[in-house]
């Protein structure tokens, strides 16, 4: 029956090759590197479980993510449109935003829905909170939701534990807002959250929910944008000094467990044969932190830039019997999750300019990639400077470079904070093919072939600057101190006495 539903997938849709609607269970890990994971050629960390993944799965090589940062990566996943449309710039949102992820922006939940799928979210939201929850991922097309809602750093985490028995946390985080707080659905439970048992209530709570749509019958998608291996690190007891990495390598074992527990569960329910498990991550590795900041492997600089280690990750599709193992070379972006899980339920897609393409020829026949292009804007896109970098086949254009301080501390110069915006006329392009490093630009001069790429790529740059409607900025909309999520509202004085 699989051989059957491969040969005819572009006659037929998938939902019609099984006796039920496919599950799917979306991994995305954060501030992960290109170079981060044993299956992409680190040689120190330990990821056994995304090792299978990648092992028995479709590992991609050419994956990006639409931000190098955090908010607005997260809301071109879950809407297959880049952050300019929705609002999300510039940068992240805060605990005390006024604004959020826009509610007549359509999510893969909210794409779900309607054919009876079961609806979970766990981990980092980040795509706002807002006045009386308003933007919570329960007002965003999830039926239940565990988690903190923002980054675990955005609040005092000085004296908080992060590692057994008693180590702190390292660093200070945001003083001056709210201690971190666990929400389930739209209620506080704890303030701050307790890190040395988070990943074990994850666990549990995404073991029930696959428990329960299983019993019933019912698909399900689960979301898990996990705060591993985001600045501070943090580990419980099982996988605390386990590594080889130190707190970073910890960190991200314990995020592997937890995708283990996930198979298994998956497993034990029956249901690992009809359930596409994708992971990706949000943005390149925050390298200021150092050795605990991350690896991007052969690309150059992290998060916060538009350069290849800023935007590109580590990307894993895992469906057993229906995606052949394998590594593929094509081109796919985050904005791609959307049209394609749409594709396999057999669902509609929002009326809406979409910039994400269907990936279900990769997937499921190793096959060519629709997407033509990837853009690449910086944190603080603008109408002005428009598009930073432009992918285009093999080829990379810039037309804007700068540094950042996310970046900063390595070795090259042109990653760190200091490397002040700088405009390429021509610009400067890569074969990231033969340079994934971006270290030697193609000279234009006596090229004729040359110069016609670039009039291609300059007709694509027009094309989809012509298309870009920027909506309203929601960061731009501001922060409100009261708007920051406290279990004890009426207590004084705040914020330090929002704990319980």
């Amino acid at each position: 029956m699989h051989h059957i539903c491969l040969a005819f997938f572009n006659l037929v849709l998938i939902s019609n090759c099984f006796a039920s609607p496919p599950n799917f269970v979306l991994l995305f890990a954060d501030d992960l590197g290109f170079g981060d994971l044993a299956s992409y050629g680190h040689p120190s960390s330990l990821t056994p479980n995304l090792d299978r993944l990648a092992a028995e799965g479709l590992r991609f090589t050419d994956f990006y993510c639409t931000s190098p940062v955090c908010s607005p990566s997260r809301a071109s996943l879950l809407t297959g449109r880049y952050q300019t449309r929705s609002g999300i710039y510039p940068g992240v949102l805060y605990p005390g935003s006024v604004g959020g992820l826009p509610l007549n922006e359509t999510t893969i939940a909210e794409v779900l829905k309607p054919l009876g799928y079961a609806t979970a979210a766990m981990g980092k939201w980040h795509l706002g909170v807002g006045p009386n929850g308003m933007y919570l991922p329960t007002h965003q097309g999830f039926d239940h939701y565990l988690g903190v809602p923002y980054s675990h750093d955005m609040g005092p985490c000085r004296n908080l534990t992060c590692f057994p028995p008693d180590v702190k946390c390292f660093g200070y985080c945001d003083v001056g807002a709210v201690t971190v707080p666990l929400m389930h659905n739209e209620v506080i439970t704890q303030q701050p959250v307790d890190f040395l048992n988070l990943e074990k209530a994850y666990s549990d709570f995404a073991t029930d929910f696959i428990t329960m749509s299983a019993k019933k019958k019912q698909p399900f998608f689960l979301y898990h944008p996990s705060h591993h291996t985001h600045y501070p690190q943090y580990a419980g007891p099982g996988a605390a000094g386990r590594s080889l990495r130190g707190p970073f390598g910890d960190a991200l074992l314990e995020f592997d467990t937890t995708v283990g527990n996930l198979l298994a569960t998956l497993e034990q329910t029956g249901v690992i044969n009809n359930t596409l498990v994708f992971f990706t991550a949000d943005n390149g590795p925050e390298l200021m932190r150092m050795s605990r900041g991350g690896n991007s492997g052969p690309l150059k600089c992290g998060k916060g830039t538009t350069y290849e280690g800023g935007m590109r990750e580590p990307a894993i599709a895992f469906w057993p019997g229906i995606i052949r193992p394998g590594v593929t070379h094509e081109l796919a972006s985050t904005l791609d999750v959307l049209p394609t899980i749409a594709r396999l339920a057999g669902a509609k897609l929002p009326q809406v300019q979409l910039d994400g393409m269907d990936m279900t020829d990769i997937l499921m026949n190793h096959g060519k990639s629709t997407r033509e292009a990837m853009m690449f804007y910086p944190t603080d896109p603008s109408e002005k400077y428009s598009l930073f970098a432009l992918r285009l086949g093999k080829y990379k254009a810039h037309f804007y470079t700068r540094g950042a301080t996310h970046s900063g501390t390595t070795p090259d110069k042109d990653c760190q904070v200091f490397s002040f915006l700088k405009a390429h006329d021509p610009p400067l392009i890569f074969n990231l093919e033969a340079d994934p490093s971006e270290n030697y630009p193609l000279i234009l001069e006596g090229r004729p072939d040359l110069q016609a790429l670039l009039d291609r790529i300059l007709k694509v740059k027009a094309q989809f600057e012509a298309s870009m409607v920027f909506g309203e900025s929601q960061i731009g909309k501001g922060s409100d101190p009261e708007l920051e999520p406290c279990c004890n509202p009426q207590c004084s004085p705040k914020p330090s006495c929002c704990q319980c």
